[in-house]
């Protein structure tokens, strides 16, 4: 299977060397598409290396005219992860902002493949009416939630929104 794995800029971002790594694993091939902010978090060369395909980060990359990345990489892939999904690039795509690479993936996919979400935040955030009213969207869009679990969180604080484990994000999304 081939996954598009989208990155945003939550500190949940260190987990997705492991995604790449058991998905490749798995049989799977994997390409990375991060934001500026997951790119602060997780070296573009680290995931490179376990993918074996260069980062995806620019809307319009320099020096290559004719590629056009949103819709060639959402063509390629069988399925698109975005993990960790912070509040803000679930936000945008359950609105249709499309305001750099990985948010105008989301609206560049064909209606039939199919998308998973793997939320990460604080506690606060995740509860908050407008994050649960875009989850809804999304789910009514036929996205599907791999819900973050209770533990630890970056801030110190414990409660829901940890991002789910690499393995189990890779179990879900392989089954389907």
């Amino acid at each position: 299977m081939n996954i598009l794995l989208g990155i945003s800029g939550g500190i949940a971002a260190y987990k997705t060397p492991e995604i790449v790594r058991l998905a490749g694993k798995a049989g799977h091939t994997v390409r990375c598409v991060a934001t500026d902010s997951a790119l602060e978090m997780v070296s573009a060369r680290m995931l490179h290396i376990l993918s074996e395909h260069p980062v995806l980060h620019k809307l319009w990359p320099q020096g290559d005219e004719n590629s056009i990345p949103h819709i060639e990489a959402v063509r390629w892939c069988d399925v698109f992860v975005i993990a960790p999904a912070t509040a803000n690039i679930m936000a945008k795509c359950a609105v249709g902002i499309a305001d750099d690479l990985l948010s105008t993936m989301y609206l560049a996919i064909e209606p039939d493949k199919r998308i998973w979400f793997a939320p990460a935040m604080n506690t606060v955030m995740w509860n908050k009416p407008t994050v649960q009213s875009n989850l809804q969207i999304l789910s009514q869009h036929g996205c599907h939630i791999i819900h973050p679990i209770d533990g630890n969180l970056a801030c110190g604080e414990e409660g829901t929104g940890a991002m789910a484990s690499p393995d189990d994000i890779i179990q879900r999304v392989g089954s389907h």
